[in-house]
């Protein structure tokens, strides 16, 4: 199966090993994935703020980036979800590029999506002897409907403790924009997150958006609270003690 990486925005920019480490994993489990360097922001930035001839623009162009893979992965739930779900609306049927999204969009994933409806594998080898709770994100939860897939992905992984968060369905205040724009609201709901979270005695608190888990722990490093935030991506690669 020929996979093409979305880094999205987020991790080629502030977490590169999100991106090496979903290499690292698929290659382990025998997909031949491609980096197209010519892919760029999917445009829910734009899209969100109001800009929708830019988000079209970017729709068009991440058609013409990815359009000849077999799957686009993609170590982000809110952009895969906004290719999934903004796509098609953003470029309406008949118009320009509205049939090459159409082929498309379904072959977008998640990564445990991916590993789990594709590749039809929950046990990648992950070796993490830690005690470790997992974040739903929004737009994995409500978007792209993970469900248990993470939760099922990380109960597979040897040495892990996997332990619940209460409240784990309650949004962290990130939200991308919302945060500049409300930032009191949005530091007030990560406190409510971060309580849950040190409530449950983990070691690392993980999820499947690093927008998210760099919203949940720059307040737990200022709390020095000891808990440290991982993608999904970068513990499943995990093949060693850690």
């Amino acid at each position: 199966m020929r996979v093409a990486l979305f880094i999205t925005c987020v991790n080629d920019t502030l977490f590169p090993g999100t991106g090496r480490a979903v290499v690292t994993l698929l290659r382990r489990l025998g997909c031949a994935v491609e980096f197209p360097q010519a892919q760029t922001c999917c445009g829910q930035m734009h899209v969100n703020t109001g800009y929708r001839a830019e988000g079209v623009r970017l729709a068009r162009h991440f058609t013409e980036v990815f359009g000849d893979y077999d799957a686009v992965v993609a170590p982000s739930g809110s952009c895969a979800a906004m290719v999934r779900e903004q796509y098609p609306k953003l470029v309406k049927a008949g118009s320009p590029g509205a049939a090459a999204i159409e082929r498309l969009t379904p072959k977008v994933y998640d990564l445990s999506e991916f590993l789990l409806d594709v590749l039809e594998v929950d046990d990648v080898g992950a070796y993490f002897p830690h005690r470790v709770t997992y974040h739903p994100t929004c737009h994995s939860l409500r978007g792209l409907h993970l469900g248990d897939r993470p939760a099922r992905l990380l109960g597979k992984v040897r040495g892990l403790d996997l332990v619940p968060l209460a409240g784990a369905e309650e949004c962290c205040g990130f939200g991308g924009t919302f945060a500049v724009k409300n930032p009191a609201v949005s530091a007030a709901m990560c406190g409510d997150k971060v309580r849950n979270v040190l409530d449950t005695g983990a070691e690392v608190l993980c999820a499947a958006d690093n927008s998210c888990l760099m919203h949940i722990g720059g307040t737990l490093r200022r709390q020095q609270s000891g808990v440290r935030v991982m993608h999904l991506a970068e513990i499943l690669a995990s093949t060693e003690a850690v």
